[in-house]
Order: C-alpha cells, then structure tokens, then sequence
C-alpha cells in the first residue's frame, strides 16, 4: 500500500513538471486522486463519498472572502459620493481682460502669470487657472469649470461668518470638484491661494477653470450702434421712480453679518437693464444686477444710457 501511495504521489508531482504549456486537469480529477491517496494511506474507514464532499469544501471555501470582496466592489457609492458627483460645472462666455498682478496672491491666480478676468455684461469673474495659459485680450471666450463663492454658499456656514469667511474646507472642496486628482501638496497651496483672494474681495466671482476656449463674438455693427448711444446724469430718486424690477432689500452676507447700506452708482442701458457697475464696494458687487430693470429714458423720442446711483440695504443676519 505505501508503495502504492508513492507511485501515485509521483505521478500527480510528474503531472506538475510535465504539465508546462498544457491545460490543467479538472478540479474533479484532483479531488479524485487526492481522495485516491487518502483511501490507500488506511483512510478506507471514510467513505468516499465523504472524503470527496470534504476535499471540495476545502477547494470551495476560498472562494467565498472573494466573492464577497467583488459583490463590496460592484456596490452602489454612498450618499457623500453620489453628491459630489452630482455638482455640475458651469460655463460662462464673455470677454477676456487683462491685468498686472497687484501681489503673489493674484499671480497664484495664474501660476504666476498675470491676472485673467471674463467680463459677462455687468458680471465680472475673476479667472483662477491651474497652469499657465495665453489669452488674447478683448477676444471672446467659453470658460468652463466651478465658480467658488456657489460651492461655498452651498456648504453654508452654522457661525454665520463669525469664524472668518470662507471656511478653509469650503474653498478645498471647491478645489477638488474643479480640478480632480491633485496631490496633497497641490490641493493645499491651490486651496490658500483661493481663500487669500476671498477674504480679500469676497464678493469678486472666483471661477476655477477647467477648459477655455475662444468663443464667436458678437456682431460689431450691434456693438457700433450701442456705444453711439448718448448718455445723461439722472438723480438717484428720479431714476429710482422707473424701476420696474429688482430688490430694494436683500440678506446680508456671511462676510458681512451686520448688513448695511449700498450706494452704488452704475451706468443703465438703453433697454433699461444695468450695463455697468461703477462701484468696487463690495456689497455693491454682491447686488444681483441682472435682476434689475429699469422704464427706458428718452430723449428727443430715442432711448438713452443713464448715469445714476442705486440704493440697496441689507438686512443683518440673525
């Protein structure tokens, strides 16, 4: 019987070595002379049908930590995960502007290059990129990536801005949902450079770009005509006697909790909508002006441009 036990030993070990480039045999046939083995070693009290059940448990067993590994894998992301997927990234059009970096925290704003703005009408978005790149000034571009100060307003902040405005997670998650796959160190020194140029001029548009492009200008008769448009001074409580549209009261801020008045003066349009803002205070800037419109003033029977200055008081938050 021992010899048996060799010789069939020897043959499974022969079956190895000589098996290079072939197929390997069935499981069944493994369990088989495995079974075999066990039945010549003095075994022959087991009954096969047992030893073969017990053999193809131990081949099976395994198998059951890694199904339950691939059924973890093909399972559905949790609830913080299906959020940050769901956060869309904006495009706006408009205008690009150039300008000279005032210090290191605007020229972090372009990799060290020089200040880039996309002026959209009255709204003016300060271009925060994450390597350097060329524009053509005044060309008309397509900029697509997340405006900061939304993602920050979503988080919120329980304090109300008393612990300092913005939050230094809020900007973080800004970075991270605009630029994906950023080292540790990146994520840091783009999450400073964005809250320095926050605290600084909270209510200036920040907007991380992901993709820029060159966009189709508007027809240059339209813009010919539009600057050939008079303009005339009008007071403020003359002008404000045509408002049709657009709050008189609005929310403070969490940068600025207390509220107070706006004095902003602007420049409205023929079509009686606000053109320009001529005001950098910043609650001026945090004034929706697309929500405003205004009866259109004539003279001598056409529209006209007008100077004037708008009134807006914010409430304090409670």
């Amino acid at each position: 019987m021992q010899s048996s036990g060799r010789a069939a030993h020897g043959a499974i070990t022969a079956g190895k070595a000589s098996g290079i480039g072939n197929q390997p045999p069935p499981a069944d046939n493994v369990v088989s002379h495995v079974c075999t083995c066990y039945v010549q070693s003095g075994m022959n009290h087991i009954p096969k049908v047992r030893v073969l059940r017990m053999n193809r448990n131990v081949f099976l067993f395994p198998l059951i930590p890694a199904l339950s590994f691939l059924g973890a894998c093909s399972s559905q992301p949790d609830a913080k995960q299906e959020k940050k997927a769901a956060i869309q990234l904006q495009k706006i059009q408009g205008r690009i502007q150039i300008g000279k970096p005032a210090n290191a925290t605007d020229a972090a704003l372009n990799a060290g290059g020089p200040s880039v703005y996309l002026k959209d009408g009255i709204r003016q978005y300060r271009l925060f990129l994450k390597s350097p790149t060329e524009v053509v000034p005044d060309k008309e571009y397509v900029a697509e990536g997340v405006l900061a100060q939304k993602v920050i307003d979503e988080i919120g902040d329980p304090a109300n801005g008393k612990g300092g405005y913005p939050l230094e997670a809020s900007c973080q998650r800004a970075v991270r949902t605009a630029w994906t796959g950023l080292s540790f160190d990146s994520v840091d020194s783009f999450t400073g450079a964005l809250r320095n140029i926050i605290k600084r001029y909270p209510a200036r548009a920040v907007f991380l770009v992901t993709k820029l492009q060159p966009a189709e200008a508007k027809e240059g008769a339209a813009l010919a005509e539009d600057d050939e448009t008079p303009e005339i001074a009008v007071p403020s409580d003359k002008q404000s006697a045509l408002l049709t549209a657009g709050p008189k009261t609005l929310p403070a801020p969490l940068w600025e909790p207390t509220g107070g008045t706006a004095k902003c003066k602007v420049l409205i349009g023929k079509d009686g909508k606000i053109a320009v803002l001529e005001t950098g205070a910043q609650l001026c800037e945090a004034i929706p002006w697309s929500d405003f419109n205004y009866q259109p003033t004539m003279q001598k029977g056409k529209p006209v441009k007008v100077k004037t200055e708008v009134e807006v008081r914010f409430e304090p938050r409670t």
